[in-house]
């Protein structure tokens, strides 16, 4: 068996083509205690590549022989564990973006600023190690710190994104995936599809864990704060202004900015935010010096933020920024299969707060539940919750009925009898669901009829049921 290598000290590859800037950077990570190699060239990057393996890699983007993109996907397609880190020069935001999109872990700019330069550095390596550690040593196949274990059991805070539908497997996915960089991520959905929840399980997931969580709404800042919020103020900036305090991007130091609803952060605001995340650096209200922040920004909106990039009202350049990985909830319409846990997780966080023992998941409820729209997603799946445990008599839950759905009658001289006669038969057949758990196989035997048969009428009356397409057909 072999050893488990020691953390310390780091191994560093740095490569570019200006010795200059080679002997700078050696010194600077030498000071930092790392042990660093140099390559000119890709040709010779790889020569040490194949010689050892190193915690993080650095390499500028235009090399004689090629460019700094050529190695960091070469090292991807071989499953590399290095993180990388590229170098670009002086206002080529789309080579950085086209990076991150390609997976380095993160991005400088050229002229290097050296204390940027170090903290940048020293979170790779902290990834890099963390990563190596989960993956029980082995380099091709480490993992980040929230990714499941080799048993397969998710971690708490994906455990959090309830449901084990395809969508929220691929989101979940992706979540791992992204959390391994300081990538910026756009959370896209409708309202109510739990956006912070994915936003806090990338925090969680990456090696910023430890540090902190900070969840801004833009939408609910006055425009006239807007900047003292996020930058932070000195003290007799403003009228008020009693002591130095500490925006949003100090406070998130080391961790995770999530903006949420930045769709509603007016132009203006727009432009000093691209230029915080492009300089990593903020300067207060009322002060001539700018400070660097390291944080890793996490946005979110459920508008259409490239129309509103089209009409004017959104910045291209700060979408770009921003839309680096996009990560799209999914409505719970798309994933009404995953609605018996959601209830589930839900009775139990709602009788958690009143105190209350944790009511039933009744099947009829479930239908109940499947037949409403649920057109704001799951935050209004939990207010019906909520009101249907407030409204209970001690014993089954029920929901409001569904907006629009009149009660049935029975036929009159002018009514439709086929409507009647389906509206029976539908009734019939969402008792006998009920009844079995949803085995399609044991209510048709109940009723006589076959599987395909019994499907048919499922399909002809609109019954929705709360497995989707994956209702139980054991024929158990």
């Amino acid at each position: 068996m072999s050893a488990t290598p020691s953390p310390s000290p780091a191994q560093v590859l740095v490569v570019d083509d200006e010795p200059d800037l080679r002997d700078l950077y050696d010194l600077t990570l030498s000071r930092e205690g790392y042990r660093v190699d140099a390559a000119a060239n890709l040709a010779e990057a790889w020569r040490w590549l194949d010689e050892k393996r190193y915690d993080a890699v650095i390499t500028d983007m235009r090399l004689p022989d090629g460019l700094g993109m050529d190695l960091l996907t070469g090292m991807l397609e071989r499953r590399r564990a290095e993180r990388c880190i590229v170098m670009t020069a002086y206002g080529s935001a789309e080579n950085a973006v086209q990076a991150l999109k390609a997976g380095a872990f993160d991005y400088l700019t050229k002229p290097v600023d050296l204390k940027q330069f170090r903290t940048v550095v020293a979170s790779a390596i902290q990834d890099a190690d963390q990563s190596y550690k989960n993956g029980r040593g082995t380099p091709g196949l480490a993992k980040t710190a929230g990714a499941p274990d080799r048993l397969g059991s998710e971690p708490a805070s994906l455990r959090r994104l309830v449901g084990d539908s395809e969508p929220m497997r691929q989101v979940k996915q992706r979540i791992v995936k992204v959390a391994r960089s300081m990538a910026p991520v756009l959370v896209r959905g409708e309202s109510g599809t739990g956006k912070e929840l994915v936003a806090r399980a990338i925090h969680a997931c990456s090696h910023r864990a430890d540090g902190p969580f900070v969840a801004v709404n833009c939408g609910a800042i006055p425009e006239n704060l807007l900047e003292a919020e996020f930058f932070g103020a000195k003290k007799g900036s403003y009228t008020g202004a009693t002591q130095d305090r500490d925006g949003y991007f100090q406070a998130a130091r080391k961790g995770t900015l999530f903006l949420d609803e930045i769709g509603d952060l007016p132009l203006a605001m727009q432009s000093k935010l691209l230029r915080a995340i492009q300089e990593r650096s903020v300067r207060s209200l009322g002060s001539t010096q700018e400070e660097a922040v390291d944080v890793r920004i996490v946005s979110a909106t459920h508008k259409d933020l490239a129309g509103d990039v089209a009409s004017g009202h959104f910045r291209q350049d700060l979408f770009f920024r921003l839309n680096v990985i996009e990560i799209a909830v999914p409505p719970l319409r798309e994933r009404r299969s995953d609605l018996p846990a959601l209830c589930e997780a839900l009775l139990a966080k709602i009788a958690g707060e009143s105190d209350l023992p944790v009511p039933a998941l009744s099947g009829a409820l479930l239908v109940q539940l499947a037949a409403h729209p649920l057109s704001g997603n799951v935050r209004e799946l939990e207010n019906l919750l909520h009101r249907a445990v407030a409204l209970s008599d001690g014993n089954e839950l029920h929901v409001d009925s569904v907006p629009g759905q009149a009660p049935s009658t029975p036929p009159n001289a002018t009514g439709d009898l086929q409507s009647y006669l389906d509206q029976q038969e539908r009734e019939v057949l969402v008792k006998t669901l009920t009844e079995t758990g949803f085995n399609r196989t044991a209510a048709a035997a109940r009723l006589g009829l076959n599987l395909r048969q019994i499907r048919y009428r499922i399909a002809r009356l609109n019954i929705t049921t709360p497995f989707g397409d994956d209702a139980h057909d054991d024929p158990a």
